[in-house]
């Protein structure tokens, strides 16, 4: 990559249709957005949330990028590199104090090594700074410039209408949507699901994936609060799936490993676990209960790669979440 000029995405990203008999049995197509495949170092939902964001930071005349995530956050990595291209400073605020003197994982490695600086606060620290963030509150930003210096504030996971207002650019490269298309994604923060609803024609319909436990309700709200700022209105197509988070983020249990491994042997495609794979586990689980019903085409996104320390896959016969 030239990090000397800006990011060259590959765009429209390819859509890969998916051939599976047990899919084909029960009248529903599938096909995989590979938004993984729009960038190596700024992939996916984090190029479509990212670019609005460097765009406003470089028009308002910013020259450093302040951020949030954990010690693995592939929205920490992607700020660090995209960063880099525009030739911004960055800031990643890591959760976790301890992680201060400590080896460098190798993600935090690559954040460093396209130039961030890791400023470690602990968690509580991290919890209370994050329940106060507030992009519109001058208050709140008057108080991150004191602490980390004048920057331009991106929430944990790049959430904010410009993001979702990105996202929703990908339903634009597929052209042919109607009354029996689905579109699919997982569900972090819920940008990229509140930017697809916009931008659906009548009839299309986007389901979500949280990835996260414990969340029904807290996301349905911030995917609606991302509507009402964004567009002064809500929207009625979408919906948020809670049942096939595998435990909490991060966790993949043996069942959701082995659907993986499986499905990554039958189309010939990696899988990211933590987001991408508990997406298409739910789609499968839809199916199987019936919620797809034939004639339903499906277009999961996939928001992410795999990462590159994969884990060591497990086997057996499990489908999909809710019993496919």
């Amino acid at each position: 990559m030239d990090t000397s000029g800006p990011i060259r995405p590959r765009l429209p990203s390819p859509v890969w249709d998916v051939a599976d008999p047990w899919l084909a049995e029960r009248g529903v197509e599938l096909r995989l957005k590979r938004d993984d495949l729009i960038h190596p170092l700024v992939p996916g939902n984090k190029w479509r949330k990212l670019t609005p964001n460097l765009r406003a930071a470089v028009e308002q005349g910013h020259t450093r990028l302040l951020t949030f995530g954990g010690a693995y956050s592939n929205h920490i990595r992607a700020v660090a590199a995209a960063g880099a291209a525009y030739g911004l400073a960055t800031v990643g605020v890591i959760r976790g104090d301890e992680l201060a003197g400590a080896p460098r994982n190798w993600s935090l490695a690559r954040a460093e090594e396209h130039g961030m600086e890791l400023a470690f606060v602990s968690r509580s620290a991290y919890r209370e700074t994050l329940r106060g963030l507030s992009e519109d509150d001058p208050g709140t930003l008057r108080v991150l410039e004191e602490r980390w210096g004048r920057a331009h504030v991106l929430p944990e996971g790049g959430t904010n209408v410009l993001a979702a207002g990105g996202a929703a650019e990908l339903v634009a490269e597929l052209p042919d949507l109607g009354s029996r298309d689905v579109v699919c994604c997982a569900v972090g923060t819920g940008g990229t699901l509140a930017g697809i609803a916009t931008a659906l024609p009548a009839g299309a319909r986007a389901v979500g994936f949280a990835v996260l436990k414990g969340a029904d309700g807290y996301l349905e709200g911030e995917v609606a609060e991302l509507h009402r700022r964004g567009w002064g209105r809500t929207f009625g197509n979408w919906r948020i799936e809670h049942g096939c988070h595998g435990g909490g983020y991060g966790r993949v249990p043996v069942e959701l490993e082995a659907f993986a491994a499986r499905f990554e042997e039958r189309q010939g495609v990696r899988v990211e676990r933590r987001y991408v794979a508990k997406m298409l586990w739910g789609v499968y689980g839809l199916v199987e209960r019936g919620e797809l019903t034939p004639g339903s085409r499906v277009t999961a996104v996939v928001t992410g790669p795999p990462d590159p320390e994969p884990g060591r896959a497990a086997r057996d016969v499990s489908r999909g979440c809710g019993g496919a």
